[in-house]
């Protein structure tokens, strides 16, 4: 069986565009994808680099969380994984991956967007689990508005409580439960630093996570927990299908270098070596995945 370590051509490694018109309502469902994405459900081999931690993955029943979270078990983790109620099939089919691969899984279905949810996963994953060391903060809503004439003021609200809220209320309540060595990892985006015209609230809200990344990586720095992120290009997840049309989704990932989308299970690697004690000399750092794309 071909695995992601087999060596071969990145840009043959995955389906190219143009891909079959194809439209969802949000969230969106893994499933319904042509073609279907990889998660790293057969592709992703673990090696023990997160032997005995305790991890809580956000947006973990489908696209890069749920990449992250089959990565993060088989690497030895237990996983705490979050998702929206409406979610909560996928959300089990990863919980069983998690199993399988011998970790404990906990499901926690729950709106980001309100402040005791997120103190509530953080706690009962703590007692669950007896603690939490790894914080990876996926989750996030991409609309996409073309003109500032459309602009609506509870779609900018609905995008920063969802993409931008948690990464503060999360850390705020994991923070008691840290010791050195935990480590927190943001999901960024190419947007964040290249952004399309007709993704500027999504945009803004990328921008602001690698920041936060940098100046949340300071302030725990005398404390020993490190703070990164990870920046991808065009991935091929469900947030594609329920918030692009269709004349975006036929082309999707062609103007990547490699000319193609990536897919969650090609993110999943960064996340790990960000969480792993590999990265103990990397803090404030985003590692951009973009398929060769510039992101200055």
């Amino acid at each position: 069986m071909t695995t992601m370590y087999t060596p071969q051509d990145p840009i043959k490694q995955y389906p190219n565009p143009p891909f079959p018109p194809q439209q969802q309502d949000a969230p969106g469902d893994v499933h319904k994808m042509d073609p279907a994405p990889d998660h790293g459900e057969e592709s992703y081999i673990g090696f023990g680099r997160l032997a005995g931690r305790k991890a809580i993955v956000t947006g973990a029943d489908s696209g890069i969380g749920r990449a992250v979270a089959i990565a993060y078990a088989r690497e030895g983790a237990d996983v705490a994984l979050s998702y929206l109620p409406e979610e909560q099939e996928q959300a089990e089919e990863v919980a069983a991956l998690v199993e399988k691969a011998g970790r404990k899984a906990l499901l926690y279905p729950g709106d980001l967007q309100d402040e005791a949810t997120n103190t509530a996963l953080v706690e009962k994953t703590v007692e669950e689990f007896g603690g939490v060391d790894i914080l990876a903060i996926i989750a996030g809503v991409m609309p996409t508005v073309d003109s500032i004439d459309d602009f609506e003021t509870a779609t900018l609200d609905h995008v920063l409580k969802t993409n931008i809220y948690p990464l503060f209320w999360l850390t705020k309540a994991a923070s008691p439960h840290f010791e050195p060595g935990a480590s927190i990892i943001t999901c960024s985006s190419i947007q964040g630093y290249v952004p399309s015209p007709s993704l500027a609230e999504y945009a803004v809200s990328k921008a602001g996570i690698a920041n936060w990344t940098r100046a949340m990586a300071q302030q725990l720095a005398e404390r020993g927990i490190r703070v990164n992120g990870v920046a991808p290009g065009p991935v091929w997840t469900p947030l594609q299908p329920s918030s692009v049309p269709n004349e975006k989704i036929e082309q999707f990932g062609s103007e990547a270098a490699y000319g193609r989308a990536g897919q969650p299970a090609e993110l999943a690697p960064p996340f790990v070596l960000l969480a792993s004690q590999e990265a103990s000399y990397i803090s404030g750092e985003t590692i951009a995945v973009t398929g060769g794309t510039p992101t200055h």
